[in-house]
């Protein structure tokens, strides 16, 4: 099943970005008539054929269109402080997106090592994700902010939690979830979230948890939150 982004899709025909007519053509070896699926990352998961097999400018002609596809029963939004190594950081990204992710905020804290992020790159991360994993959701990727600005701000989700380790007695991440629920997170870098940092957020309505009975890496963390809030809702 050979998914394309086409991320400004109308009506019934569409041609393919050149990179991506490239791959159909040069790489995939696909040829007129041939069946493939494109998704604008909303949702939509369009089946279409190929009617002009140009590897620079492909086309093709919407046969059908599946709205809502792969659905999830609630909103997942992961804020987590990039890691140093920014490669550590791409792989939570691709693998929170195969399992399930709605939105993705980079927090600067206290202890970052990492100060900034490439938001374009992280992008194309996603949307690589995205496609091999056969979803029509693409995540919102978010500019790096401050983590006490971002928990100043007003968020709509209804379950908001804190993983952190400056405490041994917290409540178990999959324990604070429900079905159906939408969930916040936060996961701080590899230094750990401040104790004042912890104390700002449980004042401001999060709740501290723990995510595994061993110390994880930022990283591993945010794909645990992930895959537990994804199981906590079946899917």
């Amino acid at each position: 099943m050979q998914i394309f982004y086409a991320p400004q899709i109308e009506g019934y025909a569409y041609q393919l970005p050149e990179d991506e007519s490239k791959h159909c053509i040069r790489v995939l070896r696909m040829q007129i008539g041939d069946e493939l699926y494109l998704t604008d990352g909303l949702g939509n998961l369009h089946t279409a054929r190929i009617t002009d097999g140009n590897p620079k400018r492909c086309l093709v002609q919407i046969v059908s269109t599946q709205k809502e596809f792969g659905k999830r029963p609630f909103n997942l939004h992961i804020a987590i402080a990039p890691t140093k190594n920014i490669d550590r950081f791409e792989w939570f990204l691709e693998k929170a997106t195969e399992i399930g992710v709605d939105t993705i905020t980079p927090l600067l804290c206290e202890r970052s090592e990492r100060k900034e992020v490439k938001v374009d790159r992280l992008q194309k991360i996603v949307i690589s994700a995205m496609k091999q994993s056969v979803k029509a959701y693409l995540p919102i990727i978010n500019e790096i902010q401050l983590f006490k600005n971002f928990i100043k701000s007003n968020h709509q989700s209804d379950i908001k939690a804190i993983a952190h380790c400056n405490s041994w007695d917290l409540e178990p991440f999959q324990k604070v979830i429900h079905a159906g629920r939408d969930v916040l997170v936060l996961i701080g870098p590899e230094g750990d979230f401040t104790p004042a940092e912890v104390n700002l957020a449980l004042n401001s309505g999060f709740t501290g948890v723990s995510l595994s009975t061993s110390r994880l890496r930022t990283e591993t963390a945010g794909v645990v939150a992930c895959h537990t809030a994804n199981l906590v809702n079946g899917v």
